[in-house]
């Protein structure tokens, strides 16, 4: 028998433009079995097929306009000036949001996070801040203090001037917009009491602060769609957290009810292939530009759902550790023997073992979501399923 010299494969998959009303779970499955057909692969069990949460989204319309914003925004405010804190620095993920919430409200105090936002979207770089003397964690800056210290900086890659442009949204609507910079979130405190906390990964921690210290009406972007406003999307666990640019005035929702999808796509598989496939959802991944210094990870989480296959975090060993330290004085034939034996003896928790140092035992589902998002990329590849195989297999498979 040849031996196999290929260990994990990645191939992105091809399928139709996804409309609402589509049957997601039928078109996943179609597109695996006739790639599995065109390309003359076979469906294994422990196979992943991963879909990315935008076509599950379209296929549920889950939609929502500036109107629908408003008016939930609206409600929950009255005529309060409204603190909008900590919002990232996207237009296709805040730039709809913040004209929904302007026209909602009578005056807006920006605050925004520096020298970045919560992903790594840079207002000025830590360099400047250095040169300066400013301290982002005790300093808090108008926007005219801002403008003397540091000037007019456009982002790295969308050549944006974030500060003009999203006061600009807010004062298209007439309404009145104040900028102000601060990592604290008790500074909004003196502004207004009422207060929309926009971050993603730490807004339970935010309003915690903002409670716990004279706060009196907080919500966060949880918090806003959350149910239905006029027959309108909405993400009873998300609100307008992981949503996106649809059309100039509306946004595409982060998809809601996921475990049924996944669970139906992984039964209907078994059915046609008698394979076990593992099947997830996936959003943004999480990794680090180097230039623009940006992590992803703009949705609330990785991976809305999953099958049972895919919970926990590997349980790997570090092949150059055991061939230079357990085994050194091996080589060829006789290493790969030592290392097979070790591998296939190993234990089920290595967490803390030397042996394992170095493997990051993050999420199964976080590492493949973000194999997912970069095989698919963010442009026109036009492969929003990803198909993986061999991802757990190790070297004596």
């Amino acid at each position: 028998m040849l031996e196999r010299v290929v260990g994990t494969v990645v191939r992105g998959l091809r399928g139709p433009i996804i409309n609402q009303g589509d049957s997601i779970e039928d078109i996943v499955v179609e597109s695996v079995l006739k790639a599995s057909e065109v390309e003359g692969f076979t469906i294994q069990d422990k196979d992943i097929v991963t879909v990315t949460e935008s076509i599950v989204a379209r296929a549920q319309g889950n939609y929502a306009t500036i109107d629908h914003i408003a008016k939930d925004v609206s409600a929950k405010f009255g005529d309060d000036t409204v603190g909008v804190i900590f919002p990232i620095l996207s237009r296709n993920r805040f730039a709809i949001v913040l004209r929904g919430i302007a026209k909602g409200v009578k005056k807006v105090v920006l605050m925004l996070s520096y020298p970045s936002d919560e992903v790594g979207n840079h207002l000025v770089d830590l360099d400047t801040l250095d040169e300066k003397g400013v301290n982002p964690w005790t300093d808090v800056l108008t926007e005219k203090q801002f403008r003397e210290l540091f000037g007019h900086n456009k982002h790295t890659f969308t050549g944006v001037d974030y500060i003009d442009y999203y006061k600009s949204l807010v004062e298209e609507y007439g309404v009145e917009c104040e900028v102000i910079f601060s990592n604290n979130p008790k500074t909004i405190l003196e502004y207004t009491k009422s207060v929309l906390t926009c971050d993603i990964h730490t807004r339970f921690r935010t309003k915690r602060i903002l409670e716990a210290n004279g706060g009196e009406n907080i919500y966060s972007l949880d918090n806003i769609l959350a149910e239905s406003i006029d027959g309108s999307g909405f993400n009873e666990s998300y609100g307008l957290l992981g949503s996106n640019k649809s059309t100039e005035n509306s946004v595409k929702l982060f998809p809601r009810n996921c475990q049924p999808v996944v669970d139906k796509i992984q039964q209907t598989l078994k059915e046609k292939t008698g394979k076990n496939v593992e099947v997830m959802i996936y959003g943004d991944g999480a990794f680090k530009d180097p230039v623009g210094k940006i992590w992803e990870l703009a949705d609330p989480v990785v991976s809305p759902a999953y099958t049972a296959g895919l919970s926990g975090t590997p349980n790997e060993i570090k092949l150059k550790y055991l061939a230079d330290n357990n085994f050194a004085d091996l080589r060829g034939e006789e290493l790969k023997k030592a290392i097979s034996e070790y591998i296939d003896n190993k234990g089920t928790d290595l967490v803390g073992a030397m042996e394992a140092q170095g493997t990051t035992p993050r999420q199964l589902t976080d590492l493949i979501g973000s194999l997912s998002d970069l095989t698919s990329g963010s442009g026109d590849k036009g492969t929003p399923m990803i198909f993986i195989q061999g991802y757990f297999d190790n070297y004596t498979k």
